[in-house]
């Protein structure tokens, strides 16, 4: 059941079973991953293969929802077949699968750019239990949320498809009303963005313009293991020309600089003197996520209070939620992005429902929004 004031990642009035295609070399990940997902109710195991090369033979007759594609593999890998594959399937979302290492990440990374909607990191032994029951959790809920989404889209985009009579028995969705809150009245002297699934696509375009304008520090905390977090913050600088890395425990914050939170920490702000410093904690989890949205946007309540202008953008869950209610109570203000230009409306979509936000924007939309709250304490033109 959803939380209270939440936006629940529902299948958008399609109640038959998520379909999935599984491309991997290897059987044993092939038949431990059709297990796992086919025990699920609302999953469906529709095609397998062995390669890239047999996935765009088979894709456009699997008609899957969703399509796990391994990264490296033999004849063709991930890479090579993955803009074929979004040529033939459609709406289909793409969840790339790679080893955790310096070269998966790099490839799932570039996958993204291309159009992969998210990545996971496979175990590196089936005996690790711990490790396995990991992956098993992410897979379904990254499964199930790029699946809704899938559904979502297609009902926007093609009403005609919906047959009459389920049409009539089953009315069409219709969004409950956003309700804003004013913005803050004090000009913001940091940018906090927290993102997940979808996430570095949409940090590179928002930010690829609009970092090198700001002479705020930009804080991030994006859902990712060590190894991605630091790529990432790499491919941020390469986009926006101004320096980016993972945070490092102790560092002063300044002006026209990006700061990525690294993989397995979470990343606070604490007051020094007349200076705010970084702090890297290895606190438990939270949301299941470490490093998470919610302790970054609580420290930066406390050290900064009014002076705070949060954006959240897509990613699947709530973390963020509470830690923009803190954000709010302290006179902060907060962006989301809307869902038509989510991978996933689920943190945003959260912050959405509970009320928190001064403005819910087309990710095209929230630089110009967030630049002019930054530049003064007035926001015109949020909905």
């Amino acid at each position: 059941m959803a939380a209270a004031g939440t936006i629940p990642e529902g299948k958008a009035g399609d109640t038959s079973p998520l379909r999935v295609m599984i491309v991997d070399d290897s059987a044993v990940i092939r038949g431990m991953v059709a297990r796992w997902l086919g025990a699920e109710a609302d999953i469906e195991i529709v095609s397998t293969a062995p390669n890239g090369a047999m996935a765009i033979r088979l894709v456009a007759r699997a008609a899957p929802d969703v399509i796990i594609l391994d990264v490296e593999m033999p004849e063709m890998d991930g890479l090579t077949a993955l803009p074929e594959i979004l040529r033939l399937a459609g709406n289909a979302k793409v969840l790339m699968s790679s080893t955790l290492t310096r070269s998966g990440a790099e490839i799932s990374m570039k996958a993204l750019t291309l159009g992969a909607a998210d990545y996971l990191t496979k175990p590196s032994s089936t005996r690790e239990a711990g490790t396995v029951d990991i992956f098993r959790r992410e897979l379904v809920e990254k499964v199930r949320a790029l699946g809704a989404s899938v559904r979502r889209q297609r009902l926007r985009t093609r009403p005609e498809a919906v047959p009459v009579a389920i049409a009539e028995a089953r009315p069409a969705r219709v969004p409950p009303p956003i309700s804003l809150r004013a913005a803050g009245l004090v000009r913001p002297q940091v940018l906090a963005i927290g993102s997940s699934t979808g996430g570095p696509q949409a940090l590179s375009t928002l930010l690829g313009p609009l970092a090198s304008r700001l002479d705020v520090p930009i804080l991030i905390t994006q859902h990712m293991p060590a190894t991605f977090t630091a790529i990432m913050a790499e491919h941020l600088a390469k986009a926006t020309g101004v320096a980016a890395a993972e945070a490092r425990d102790g560092e002063t914050l300044e002006g026209r600089r990006i700061y990525v939170a690294p993989g397995g920490f979470h990343m606070i702000v604490e007051r020094q003197g007349t200076s705010r410093v970084l702090r890297l904690s290895n606190a438990p989890p939270e949301n299941f996520c470490r490093p998470s949205v919610d302790p970054m946007l609580r420290s930066v309540a406390t050290v900064y209070g009014a002076a705070s202008l949060v954006v959240i953008l897509t990613g699947m869950g709530q973390d963020g939620l509470n830690g923009c209610r803190v954000i709010v109570d302290a006179g902060g203000t907060v962006i989301a992005q809307d869902e038509a230009s989510s991978v996933v409306w689920g943190m945003p979509g959260a912050v959405t429902g509970a009320g928190l936000c001064s403005a819910v924007l087309p990710l095209g939309e929230i630089g110009t929004a967030a630049e002019r709250m930054l530049r003064g304490p007035a926001l015109a033109g949020g909905r």
